[in-house]
C-alpha cells in the first residue's frame, strides 16, 4: 500500500471493557498511523475503555482514531446477559451512531452478539454496511468426542442464524480467527464466500521491568510453574484447576509452583477462595499463589518467561484464545482443553498437551507429568516460534484495514478530540 493512500471511514463499535477489544483497537490505530491512512477510524467504545486509549494512543492529530464513549444506558444493554438483548442494542447503537456520523461502515469487534439481529434483516442504513470479528463460530466442530445435547442444539442455532445472515446485503463481510471455518462456511452456505480467516494477533513482545518480574520472582527457584492469567471466570477453568491441584499427587506437587494471576469473577470469588484454603490444606507442599487484580502486560510478560508452562484449561470453550497467543508468542507450550478450536490448535501445531480439562483427575494427571519430566517434551520451540510468526498485529490490522482501501477520494482527516456526546 502506498502512503498516503485512503481507506473508506470506519467506524468500530465495543461496549466491552476487558477482553480483546483493547488490544485489537490498538493494532488497529498503529497500523492506520504507519500507513498515514487519512480516512477518519472512530472507536465507540466502553466509557473505561476510552479513558485508557486516549491515556495509551499516542497524539498525531492526522492520523489518530477519534475515541467516543459510549452512554452508561448503551453498556448496560450491549453487555446484557442474554444474547438477544445484548445483540438487539448493539445492533441498534451501531445503526444510530452510523447515521449521526456518516459513517457508511460499521465493524463489531464481537460479531457473535449480532447473529440475531442481522439473521433478521434489521437495517443499518440505507447505502450502508456492516462487517464484524465472529468469535466463535463452532458448527463445525459438530465431530467431536463427547459432544453434549445443549452444544449440538447450540450449535443447530447457530447454523440457522449464519446462513440468513450471510444472505443480508448489509452485511459486507465476516472475518473469523478460526482457520477452518473459512472453508466450511464457502461449502455450506450461500454467501459463505463472506467468512474470511483474520489472524489472530500473537501479543507483541513486551520488555519486563525489574518492577513488572516482581511477582513472577515469587516462585521457588527449584520448581516447575505454571501460570494461569487473564480475566478467571468458571469457563476460564479456575476451579476445575484447584480441583485438579488437590489431587496432583505428592511428590508432584513439591515441584510444582502455581500462579493464578488476573481479576475473578465475582459471581466466584467466595468459591475460588474457599477452594484455595482447601488446596493449602490438601497439598500444603504445593506453592500456590492467587493474585486477584488486573495485570499489565509488562507483569503478563514477566510471569509467562518464567513459566514452564502456561495453561489454558478452558471448559468446553469454542473460541480463541488470547492466552495460547502469549504463550506461543514466548516460546512457551501450554495445558489445554482438548475440545474446539483451542484443542484444535494445539494438537496440529504441536503448541503443548490436550486434555479433557472437565475431567478434573485427567488434568491433574497432565500437570503431574509436567511436573515429574518437564514440559519441554510436550512442545518443540521451532513449533511455537512458527505458529506465531504469521499471527502478527499487522497481519491482523490489514486483514480489516486492507479491504476497505480506496484510492478514488482524496484523504480526510478530523481533529482528535474529545467528542461532545452524539445524540439524534
Amino acid at each position: 500500500m502506498t502512503s498516503g493512500a485512503s481507506i473508506a471511514d470506519l467506524l468500530v463499535l465495543e461496549p466491552a471493557e476487558r477482553g480483546h477489544g483493547h488490544e485489537w483497537l490498538m493494532h488497529l490505530a498503529a497500523s492506520a498511523r504507519r500507513r498515514r491512512l487519512g480516512a477518519r477510524l472512530v472507536f465507540a467504545v466502553h466509557p473505561g475503555l476510552a479513558e485508557r486509549l486516549r491515556r495509551e494512543l499516542p497524539q498525531y492529530p492526522d492520523h489518530q482514531p477519534i475515541v467516543l464513549p459510549i452512554t452508561p444506558r448503551e453498556v448496560e444493554l450491549c453487555n446484557h446477559r442474554r444474547l438477544a438483548v445484548s445483540g438487539l442494542a448493539r445492533w441498534w447503537v451501531m445503526r444510530r451512531l452510523l447515521k449521526v456520523s456518516g459513517i457508511r461502515r460499521g465493524l463489531f469487534l464481537e460479531l457473535d452478539h449480532l447473529t440475531l439481529p442481522l439473521a433478521l434483516g434489521l437495517p443499518v442504513g440505507s447505502g450502508r454496511s456492516v462487517s464484524g470479528i465472529l468469535f466463535r463460530p463452532s458448527v463445525h466442530y459438530d465431530r467431536e468426542p463427547g459432544l453434549r445435547l445443549a452444544e449440538r442444539l447450540r450449535d443447530w442455532r447457530k447454523d440457522l442464524l449464519y446462513r440468513l445472515m450471510l444472505r443480508r446485503g448489509a452485511v459486507h463481510r465476516v472475518h473469523t480467527l478460526d482457520d477452518a471455518f473459512p472453508a466450511f462456511a464457502q461449502g455450506r452456505y450461500r454467501s459463505g464466500d463472506k467468512v474470511v480467516e483474520l489472524p489472530d494477533p500473537v501479543f507483541p513482545l513486551v520488555d519486563a521491568t525489574d518492577a513488572d518480574r516482581e511477582l513472577a520472582s515469587r516462585a521457588p527457584a527449584d520448581r516447575v510453574v505454571l501460570v494461569l492469567f487473564g480475566v478467571l471466570t468458571a469457563r476460564k477453568g479456575i476451579l476445575a484447576l484447584l480441583q485438579a491441584l488437590a489431587q496432583v499427587d505428592s511428590p508432584a506437587s513439591e515441584r510444582l509452583a502455581v500462579f493464578v494471576a488476573g481479576r475473578v469473577d465475582p459471581a466466584i470469588r467466595e468459591t475460588v477462595h474457599a477452594a484455595c484454603a482447601a488446596l493449602a490444606t490438601a497439598r500444603p507442599s504445593l506453592w500456590f499463589h492467587l493474585e486477584d487484580r488486573h495485570l499489565g502486560s509488562g507483569e503478563i510478560a514477566g510471569l509467562v518467561d518464567r513459566s514452564d508452562a502456561v495453561l489454558a484449561p478452558y471448559q468446553r470453550f469454542v473460541g480463541s484464545s488470547g492466552v495460547l497467543m502469549w504463550a506461543a508468542g514466548r516460546g512457551r507450550p501450554v495445558i489445554a482443553q482438548d475440545y474446539g478450536l483451542v484443542g484444535r490448535l494445539v494438537r496440529e501445531h504441536g503448541l503443548g498437551t490436550t486434555v479433557d480439562t472437565t475431567d478434573a483427575a485427567a488434568l491433574a494427571g497432565a500437570i503431574s507429568a509436567v511436573a515429574t519430566h518437564g514440559a519441554a517434551g510436550i512442545a518443540k520451540p521451532e513449533r511455537l516460534s512458527g505458529f506465531a510468526v504469521r499471527r502478527t498485529p499487522e497481519a491482523f490490522a490489514a486483514g480489516i484495514l486492507d479491504p476497505l482501501e480506496r484510492r478514488s477520494e482524496a484523504p480526510r482527516t478530523l481533529e482528535n478530540r474529545h467528542p461532545e456526546p452524539v445524540t439524534e
